[in-house]
């Protein structure tokens, strides 16, 4: 058995800011839009060089499976993504909230993590 491929559905309150956060950013492409009722995004993803992103409204997962609405609150999950360019991914993250600023790591690595507009905390690497 082989698996293929690990893409993160993020829950959030709101689609359309998490996905200008990849695309504005970094060049991603939103792919998957599925609209609601009202026409804003339940669900959606972003992808680039073989990296994807899915995020999904909490609202929707709450309507598709009422039962387990608990479960969506006071989970964690942070993306820990590795870059060719730290200082040109600290440009392109300018302005997003900083969680933990540059920093060299004991193993060798420059990183940086932030918030991205769903809530969820992103890390960005270079090895040293």
């Amino acid at each position: 058995m082989a698996l293929k491929q690990l893409t993160p559905v993020l829950i959030v309150d709101q689609v359309e800011p998490c996905l200008q956060f990849w695309v504005d950013r970094f060049g991603f492409t939103a792919t998957n839009q599925v609209p609601g009722p009202d026409g804003s995004l339940v669900f959606a993803s972003v992808d680039k060089d073989g990296i994807e992103v899915m995020y999904q409204t909490r609202a929707s997962m709450i309507a598709d499976a009422p039962e387990r609405a608990a479960e969506l609150n006071g989970r964690s999950i942070v993306l820990f993504v590795t870059v060719d360019d730290f200082d040109a991914t600290e440009q392109a993250l300018a302005g997003a909230p900083v969680v933990k600023p540059r920093h060299q790591t004991f193993y060798g690595s420059t990183e940086i993590y932030v918030r991205e507009p769903g809530g969820h905390t992103v890390g960005f690497a270079q090895a040293g």
